[in-house]
């Protein structure tokens, strides 16, 4: 009796077991059948609203036309025009689309510019290494949908209208700042009073400095020079980390940190392609040459990173520690080689409406005159929109960041997005590489695990790239929170960072 109690108890559990096991493998199938449904769901709402946005985006730029000539009296040109065609061999097929048209040839893996031609015997060339071709080259959903895979080297016919707006904003001639915004940006103080004043020439630059030292016995002081991502301002570190810094860290540090061109209090100029270029010399000489630094930590957010390593290799023997936070670094795979700024661009905006951040950097990257909308609502109007928030949140809420994303032109914005964001692409590897082999300073990386914008693999693609790097990966943290949240955690690093630089 006992010996069978024991086996009929031995039994029970090994059912009971076996029972647990299924019921285990149930639930695991049944939420893996509820994920997969959840994608196919996102994917088939995504196709239906792109596929209207990018109709949408069509009947806006006539819309937006006919404003534009009303109000100002003139017909403000548009990438939209542009006509893309494909052939395999990737030659100047694309040249004889169009009579009188710009050949723009895309780059192939080993070339890294793009070259324009005003026909196929002419011998005036205009070099466009600064221009992502993201802005005059987009596919709609349904024909990136339906690509076929392999390398690409597109030939492409663009439009005399897209090839004038480029050439006239690179060969501008120097001339005053626009008196009047666009009737579609903010005309307030903050967002244009750099126009009317000496300000053009120079980015807003908030400043944190030390006391003077004692005449003996001071360490010396030492700047360090803060570089924001997209959408945002200085205020993004000066509401953050500054008042963080530990007295001591305030009392040997200069702080500089930077509103970008064409955000926050800096100039706002309409006809500027926001190139990397453009926004590299500014920081020199609005930070470097005017406050006369010849060595300077740098700590950049986001978009930020990519303006951060260009510095870098600049400036080699002045950089004595490099902070990068969600650097977006997506290594473009071989058969992706020849059209690496599209595959970056699919990457940031993969056209899916969830999560959030996704739907919102879609439509930015992807739809000139929807993205112009959202301008025109929320930037336009962002004095209205800050007192609301204010109003509803009873002061509870930090709006600093609100007002940061608010502070731009279109104008800044879709050229930014497009000529530093996308054309990363064909720059942060050779960055990275010097960074690892000919620079001697401090790397350090940071990234949410959670960062649905960016993802950590950016930052481990860093770190593989440039193996002395120190890479913190933040377990519940994402794009913003990463710094939001844990301001005196993120200052301490830094303060610690710095520290070990100056022991070097």
């Amino acid at each position: 009796m006992h010996i069978a109690t024991c086996v009929w108890q031995e039994k029970a559990a090994a059912m009971g077991a076996a029972a647990g096991g299924r019921a285990g493998e149930c639930r695991v199938s049944l939420v893996a059948l509820l994920a997969a449904a959840g994608r196919a769901l996102n994917c088939v709402v995504s196709f239906v609203v792109f596929s209207f946005l990018d109709v949408l985006d069509m009947v806006l730029c006539l819309v937006y036309k006919v404003v534009d000539y009303a109000v100002e009296a003139e017909w403000k040109p548009c990438y939209c025009s542009a006509a893309a065609s494909e052939d395999g061999g990737g030659g100047a097929g694309g040249a004889a689309g169009a009579k009188g048209a710009l050949s723009f040839v895309g780059p192939r893996a080993a070339a890294g510019t793009k070259v324009v031609r005003l026909s196929s015997s002419s011998a005036n060339k205009m070099q466009l290494e600064d221009v992502s071709d993201t802005l005059y080259v987009r596919a709609s959903l349904l024909s990136d949908a339906t690509r076929k895979p392999g390398p690409i080297a597109p030939a492409l016919t663009v439009s005399p209208a897209i090839a004038e707006l480029i050439r006239g904003k690179i060969d501008r001639a120097p001339r005053p700042p626009r008196q009047a915004p666009c009737w579609s940006d903010c005309d307030c103080k903050m967002c244009h009073s750099w126009s009317t004043g000496s300000r053009a020439s120079h980015l807003y630059v908030h400043v944190q400095a030390p006391p003077p030292p004692p005449p003996s016995g001071a360490a010396e002081q030492e700047a360090v020079v803060f570089i924001h991502g997209f959408i945002s301002s200085s205020v993004f570190w000066t509401e953050t980390v500054f008042p963080a810094f530990s007295p001591a860290a305030r009392g040997r540090y200069r702080m500089f940190a930077v509103d970008l061109l064409g955000f926050g209090r800096s100039p706002k100029p309409a006809d500027s392609l926001y190139t990397l270029r453009e926004h590299l010399e500014m920081i020199e000489r609005s930070v470097l040459q005017r406050y006369r630094l010849k060595t300077f930590h740098v700590v950049a957010h986001s978009l930020g990173s990519v303006l951060a390593l260009a510095l870098a290799v600049k400036y080699p023997g002045a950089v004595k520690s490099l902070t990068l936070l969600a650097p977006p670094y997506f290594p473009v795979p071989a058969e992706e080689a020849g059209a690496a700024t599209q595959y970056v661009m699919r990457r940031v905006a993969p056209r899916r409406v969830w999560p959030p951040i996704a739907f919102g950097a879609s439509m930015a990257c992807w739809y000139e005159h929807v993205s112009r909308t959202i301008c025109l609502t929320i930037c336009r109007h962002h004095r209205v929109w800050n007192r609301l928030f204010r109003i509803f949140t009873r002061n509870r809420m930090r709006t600093f960041l609100i007002e940061a994303f608010m502070c731009h032109t279109h104008n800044a914005a879709w050229h930014t997005l497009h000529n530093i964001m996308c054309l990363s692409a064909s720059k942060m590897g050779a960055y990275l590489d010097v960074v690892a082999g000919q620079l001697s300073c401090k790397v350090a990386l940071f990234h949410g695990r959670d960062d649905e914008l960016l993802p950590v693999e950016c930052t481990l693609a860093v770190g593989a790239r440039v193996p002395r790097a120190r890479v913190t990966v933040y377990d519940n943290k994402d794009h913003i929170t990463i710094v939001v949240g844990q301001e005196k955690l993120f200052a301490a690093e830094l303060e610690a960072i710095w520290r070990s630089a100056a022991q070097d």
